[in-house]
Order: structure tokens, then sequence, then C-alpha cells
């Protein structure tokens, strides 16, 4: 598939948007999952077809569908949501490449701490008046503070997945 992405500012639709987490705990031998349910964002795509913005998700908003983690994950062990609220990830380029593919490189900050991340994403449904991104990349906990390890029970790499649905605002 071919893509033109139209020009102009593109804000993110919230309800048809998700953004979850999944990370090997209990040495490996489970897979917790969770989605924030707050997530803002927008993007412009520029007169040259790049595109640059900023995605941003309510921390305490994570739900694993077990409230006792939850609770755990916003506390300073973890997240830290009282000092942390929010978790951003600014794009400094998004480049359309070989169809639908788009190559994306930002900067994310979790628990404060700011790390440059880059990945893949697939461009799809694209229409002049909305366009849905997804993407699945890895990011290393430790690297941004949230190294909590009791007994060596969380190991590994957080997996993040995106499905990101954009509306043309309009001029």
């Amino acid at each position: 598939m071919t893509v033109a992405v139209e020009t102009g500012v593109w804000q993110l639709d919230q309800a048809a948007s998700t953004v979850g987490i999944s990370h090997r705990t209990m040495w490996g031998l489970v897979n917790v999952k969770g989605t924030f349910s707050t997530v803002t964002g927008q993007g412009e795509v520029r007169p040259d077809g790049s595109a640059v913005g900023t995605l941003t998700l309510a921390a305490a908003s994570l739900d694993t569908k077990n409230a006792k983690r939850d609770k755990h994950l916003r506390s300073a062990d973890l997240f830290d949501v009282e000092k942390f609220p929010e978790i951003t990830f600014a794009v400094r380029s998004a480049e359309l490449r070989d169809g639908d593919t788009v190559h994306i490189v930002g900067q994310l900050t979790v628990h404060g701490i700011s790390r440059p991340q880059t990945f893949t994403a697939r461009l799809k449904d694209a229409t002049g008046e909305a366009l849905t991104l997804d993407a699945e990349f890895t990011v290393d906990r430790d690297q941004f503070g949230l190294g909590w390890n009791q007994m060596g029970m969380l190991r590994g790499l957080t997996t993040v997945t995106t499905t990101l649905r954009f509306l043309r605002r309009a001029a």
C-alpha cells in the first residue's frame, strides 16, 4: 500500500486508540498485561511528509485488572504517580518508508527520566480525515528508574503495543 498523508495537525482519537504493556514476571512464568485508559496526543504532518508530535499517558490510568498490583505500580516503588503523573513520548521525526512502514525517532520520558526511543510502526487505514498507526517495541524499565525487583521476580524487557488513531483537525 502506498499512502500519502495529508499535511496539517492531527488529533489523537482517544476512543479509538490503545496503549498497552506486557511484562514477564514471577521469574518469567506470568505475563502481566495492562492498558492505559487515559491517552492524549497530537501530531503535525509537515509539507515534506515528515511528522512530529507528542503522546501523553496518565501513569495512574494503567489497569492490569488487579487492584492490588495496580496500587503497587502507582506507588513510589515503581511509577510514583504522585511525583511523575505522566509518561510522554515526544516524536522528533516520523517518516513514511516502504509503503506503509513508518520509522519513528523520539524521546520517551518515564518516571522523570528521558531516553531516546526508535521503532517502526505500520500505517493503516489512512484517509484524508483519519489515520491509524500500529506499533510494538520494547523498553528496559531499569533505564527509567523502575528497578524495583523483589526476589528477582521481574526480568527482561517490557513490551509496549499501540494502536493510535488520529483525526485531521479542521483548519
